[in-house]
């Protein structure tokens, strides 16, 4: 119980501007850090730790923070990009927090406990082959063994994975950005900034304030920004039935999120208009009955991807509200899409 109350707290400490006073303690624990992060991301470069080259392209979209940053629609949104240009991909992935080992190929019947709640909603919501594995490359291996005609791999998340190789790598921050700069456990990053120099684009989620958080981006790096945008709810139920939010106002609501940042679900729905007791989660929480206990008198609302958790447990009214990535092209009219395909196929952009 201790250690899982200084887990929470600590997030909220590392998204000040300032570092807090109560994390001087930790300073010396994260120089250590930032020198083992260092140590081996060069012997991955000098070849003394083996990486490994997948037979077709590898894109990895990830973040430098700990937590979600939007990451799993942004891979949906490039998903289809990619299909609709004539690629046909594929989604690795680590499964995190499954109770499972070894790599496993993800159904839209699997049982999340076992692959994975973001790997279940990918393998959902995309049509394409979903594999996980703590290993990338043995994933990226099975399912390319599968599935020969695929002829990209798109990973989620894996940026820090360096033995798997890889043609592109995005990073996503959301409107939190980096909090105080420094990296764990004295703050959230798992690598210092000066990371972004390597990246081939960043993607800023929902907000230009983590921009302005972060300084001394490279100048040349590529940088778009992300919306994300739900237009209807949908019954945890019966997935043929919708709503809108103009069908809920006036009701009591509970509203849950188990996601990186559980505020940035709460705004989107107060953003059209709803009221609502709002119940944040840590991210990837595995529910049970007793945490929904508190909804029985009115109706639930939750995230797509909390969803894939909680419809066993539902007894009563609850809706999801899944949300699609819109990105805005960058200075010069290229969008994320055209910088990505130049990269893995040589196309030049305009």
């Amino acid at each position: 119980m201790l250690f899982s109350g200084i887990a929470q707290r600590l997030p909220r400490l590392w998204y000040r501007r300032q570092l807090a006073i109560a994390l001087l303690p930790l300073l010396p624990v994260s120089w250590l850090f930032r020198l083992l992060v260092g140590m081996r991301h060069g012997l991955y470069r000098c070849g003394a730790m083996r990486s490994h080259s997948l037979p077709v392209p590898v894109i990895v979209i990830g973040n430098l923070t700990v937590g979600g940053s939007g990451k799993t629609p942004l891979v949906l949104w490039l998903v289809e990009g990619l299909r609709e240009t004539g690629w046909r991909p594929g989604i690795i992935s680590r499964g995190y927090g499954r109770a499972a080992d070894g790599v496993q190929s993800v159904g839209v019947d699997s049982a999340s406990a076992l692959v994975g709640d973001e790997p279940l909603l990918l393998a959902r919501r995309s049509g394409v082959p979903v594999f996980v594995s703590r290993d990338r490359v043995a994933a990226g291996l099975a399912l390319l063994k599968a599935h020969p005609d695929c002829d990209v791999i798109v990973s989620d998340d894996g940026l820090q994975h360096y033995r798997l190789q890889r043609s592109v790598e995005v990073a996503v921050f959301d409107g939190r950005g980096a909090g105080n700069a420094e990296v764990l456990p004295a703050g959230p990053l798992r690598e210092p900034l000066q990371r972004l120099s390597a990246l081939t684009a960043v993607v800023w989620n929902s907000t230009d304030e983590a921009r302005a958080l972060i300084q001394n981006v490279p100048s040349g790096l590529p940088q778009f920004a992300m919306r994300l945008v739900g237009r209807r709810f949908v019954s945890l139920g019966n997935a043929q039935q919708s709503c809108t939010e103009a069908d809920l106002r006036g009701r009591r609501l509970y509203a849950i999120a188990g996601i990186g940042d559980p505020a940035r679900f709460f705004t989107q729905l107060e953003a059209i208009g709803l009221e609502f007791e709002a119940h944040p989660f840590p991210d990837h929480h595995n529910y049970t009955a007793s945490d929904l206990a508190f909804a029985y008198d009115g109706v639930l609302l939750m995230t797509e991807k909390d969803a894939v958790k909680c419809v066993a447990l539902i007894t009563h009214e609850a809706w999801m509200l899944p949300v699609e990535a819109h990105l805005d092209a960058a200075t010069g009219g290229n969008t994320l899409l055209d910088t990505i395909l130049e990269k893995i196929d040589g196309r030049s952009l305009a």
